[in-house]
């Protein structure tokens, strides 16, 4: 039986936001609106790109759809995979994916952001090795919360007991169309409060993971 612990990103191994919020003020700068606080943009991400920019928009009052849309999509992904100088791994995550390989569990990402980025972005921080499967927003038909890249992220390991560890709501509800247990990392992006939201477990430290990995994979 393979065993296997599937991750997002984006506040829950790393923590992007100041990344994305930089980025996001550029664009918007760049097209004649305001920026925005770290706690705007903050709220905006999960969700995948196209609905980033909507919230961007929507929140400045312009059309969140159309023409003006599309192009800063395309502008934000275009500068998306330079986009990792302020981002940083969460404390303990080193250490845990490797006491996680340690025992056997395969790994992989399912994350909302453009698989180019994810990779930029693990590779930036070191973390690409331990990832043999990488499933991004761009990678399947359609994003999470379908459960689809989940899905797809299990059986590019070959995997048939998986763990998926996030940090929202998001997360949460990929996890339970997909059927699968979720761990739920408290020190993310999620919007509201732990007992709003479906989850297994909930942790705040990383050296707790693998013991929770193992006690959800038996």
């Amino acid at each position: 039986m393979s065993r296997a612990v599937v991750f997002d990103l984006d506040g829950t191994l790393i923590d992007s936001a100041p990344d994305i919020h930089a980025a996001a003020n550029r664009l918007m700068v760049s097209h004649g609106f305001a920026g925005f606080t770290p706690e705007e943009t903050r709220a905006f991400i999960g969700h995948g790109v196209p609905h980033f920019i909507a919230c961007c928009l929507r929140a400045r009052g312009a059309e969140a759809a159309g023409e003006l849309h599309r192009q800063m999509v395309g502008e934000f992904i275009a500068g998306y995979e330079t986009a990792v100088t302020l981002t940083e791994v969460y404390p303990g995550v080193h250490a845990a994916l490797e006491r996680l390989a340690d025992m056997g569990l395969a790994l992989a990402i399912c994350t909302n952001k453009p698989v180019a980025p994810a990779r930029a972005v693990l590779a930036h921080l070191g973390l690409e090795g331990h990832f043999p499967v990488v499933i991004g927003g761009d990678s399947c038909p359609v994003r999470k919360p379908d459960p689809a890249p989940l899905q797809a992220a299990a059986a590019g390991l070959g995997a048939t007991r998986v763990l998926y560890v996030g940090d929202s709501e998001v997360d949460a509800e990929t996890s339970v169309r997909a059927g699968l247990p979720f761990a739920l990392f408290t020190e993310g992006y999620r919007k509201t409060s732990l007992a709003e939201i479906p989850h297994q477990t909930a942790f705040a430290d990383f050296a707790l993971l693998p013991d929770i990995a193992a006690d959800l994979l038996t």
